[in-house]
C-alpha cells in the first residue's frame, strides 16, 4: 500500500543549513535509528568512487549502521587521501553528538567533484541536525540532498508479513549524470522489518538492478552513487528468512516496488526532461542483448532529441538498435510507439500511421516497444527525452 505517512518507528531525521551552499539552503542532514540496524548497500560501478563510497563499502561488510551522514554541494570525490580523512572525521563527529560508535555511521556526499569538504560547516551542521532530530524529518533531509533535482522524492509502504504491518520509507535525489549502474544519485530507504544482512543485501541488489539500474537520462555514470536500507527490526513479525518464502516475497516486493516508485521519479525530473519513456525490448536472443539495445536506443542522443521534438523518427531507434551489440534480422523488427506498431518487418508503415504515432509522442509519458523476433530476452529501460533546458543546466552547473 502506497502512503504519504513518512515515519518509521525508531528512526528520526534532521536536515539544516550547515553553509556548504550558502546561508539560505539545506545542505547537512542526518538519519538515525534509535537502535543499531542491519544495513545493506548498492554503489556505483564507477571505477572512481567518492571517499564516502569507499568509507560505505567498508563499513557495509559488517552488517551494522545506526546513523547516516549526508550533505549535498560538494561530492568529496577525487580529493585524495584528505578527502578520505575528512569523511572519517565527519563521520566521528556525528558518533559523538549521537553517542554511537563512529564505525556506525555511512556518510553519503552529492555535489561538485574535486572540491574538498570544509570542516567548520561540518563543526556547525551536525550539532545542530543532532539537536534537531524528529520522527518527522524524513521530507527536509528529501529536500537537503537535492542539487539540480526541481522536486524532493520520497515514497512510502505499509505491507503485511505474516499478519504484521512493515514500514518502508524510501528517498532518493538525481535529475543528471543518470545513467546505471546506478545514476548521480543517492537513495536511502528505512524499515522496521526484521531481516538478517546477507539476505537484505541480496534482496536490495535484486531490487536495484530492475528499478535504479534501469534508468538513463543523459548515459553519464557518478562517482558517488549510492542505496543505503538500513532495517531496524522493531515490526513484530518473526524475523524474514527463505525457509518463510511467502513473507520474504511480500517484503521484496514492497522494497521493489518502493525503489521504482523513486527511480521513476528520478527520470521524470531529468535535467530539463519533458517526457518520461519506457523502452522495452522484448524478443531477443538472451536478457543480456535485450538490455544492451534497450540501453543504447534509451541513451541515443538523436533518439532522445527526437522525443523532445515529438518527432516519430523511427529511423534513429533501428539504427541505434543496429549499433548495441545485439543480434537480430533487420526484416523481422517491429516498433511501436504505446499501441501504434509503426514499423514491422523492418519497414515504415507510412504517413497516415506516423501521424498516429506521432500524437502518442505528444503525451507526457509513453513506450517504444520493439520485437528483435530472435529469442525469449525481455528488458525495459526508463529514459526520458534531451531538451534545451538539459544544456543550459549542464553548461553552467559550477557558477
Amino acid at each position: 500500500m502506497t502512503q504519504t505517512n513518512f515515519t518509521v518507528q525508531g528512526f528520526k531525521a534532521a536536515a539544516v543549513n550547515s553553509g556548504i551552499r550558502g546561508k539560505d539552503r539545506l545542505d547537512l542532514a542526518l538519519i538515525v535509528s534509535d537502535k543499531p540496524a542491519v544495513v545493506a548497500g548498492v554503489f556505483t560501478a564507477s571505477l572512481v568512487k567518492a571517499a564516502p563510497v569507499l568509507l560505505d563499502m567498508e563499513r557495509c561488510r559488517t552488517g551494522r549502521a545506526q546513523a547516516i551522514l549526508v550533505n549535498s554541494g560538494i561530492a568529496n570525490a577525487c580529493t585524495g587521501e584528505e578527502g578520505m580523512r575528512l569523511a572519517r572525521l565527519t563521520t566521528a563527529m556525528a558518533a559523538d553528538a549521537l553517542n554511537i560508535a563512529p564505525e556506525l555511521v555511512q556518510v553519503c556526499s552529492t555535489g561538485i567533484i574535486g572540491q574538498q569538504l570544509e570542516l567548520a560547516c561540518f563543526q556547525r551542521g551536525i550539532p545542530k541536525a543532532a539537536q534537531s532530530l524528529a520522527t518527522d524529518g524524513l521530507a527536509e533531509v528529501a529536500s537537503a540532498i537535492m542539487t539540480t533535482d526541481t522536486v524532493r522524492k520520497l515514497a512510502a509502504r505499509t505491507v503485511l508479513v505474516e499478519g504484521k504491518p512493515v514500514q518502508l520509507v524510501g528517498m532518493a535525489k538525481g535529475a543528471g549524470m543518470i545513467m546505471p549502474n546506478m545514476a548521480t544519485m543517492l537513495s536511502f530507504i528505512i524499515t522496521d522489518a526484521k531481516i538478517e544482512h546477507d539476505l537484505l543485501q541480496s534482496i536490495l541488489r535484486k531490487a536495484v538492478a530492475r528499478t535504479f539500474n534501469a534508468i538513463t537520462v543523459d548515459g553519464d555514470t557518478s562517482t558517488n552513487d549510492t542505496v543505503l536500507v538500513l532495517a531496524n527490526g522493531l515490526a513484530e513479525h518473526p524475523p524474514l528468512a527463505e525457509d518463510r518464502p511467502e513473507a520474504l516475497a511480500v517484503f521484496a516486493a514492497a522494497l521493489e516496488d518502493l525503489c521504482k516508485e523513486l527511480a521513476l521519479m528520478i527520470v521524470r525530473d531529468g535535467e530539463g526532461a519533458t517526457k518520461l519513456v519506457t523502452v522495452r525490448v522484448q524478443g531477443a536472443a538472451t536478457e543480456a542483448q535485450a538490455d544492451q539495445a534497450a540501453r543504447t536506443v534509451a541513451n541515443s542522443n538523436l533518439v532522445k532529441t527526437a522525443f523532445f521534438g515529438e518527432d516519430a523518427n523511427w529511423g534513429r531507434i533501428i539504427a541505434a538498435l543496429g549499433r548495441s551489440g545485439a543480434q537480430f534480422d533487420q526484416h523481422r523488427v517491429d516498433i511501436s510507439f504505446d499501441d501504434v506498431l509503426m514499423v514491422k518487418h523492418g519497414l515504415g508503415q507510412g504517413a497516415a500511421v506516423e501521424a498516429r504515432a506521432t500524437a502518442v509522442l505528444k503525451k507526457p509519458e509513453f513506450m517504444v516497444i520493439i520485437n528483435l523476433y530472435a529469442g525469449e530476452g525481455c528488458k525495459e529501460i526508463y529514459t526520458c527525452d534531451f531538451s534545451f533546458d538539459y544544456v543550459k543546466i549542464n553548461a553552467d552547473y559550477r557558477s
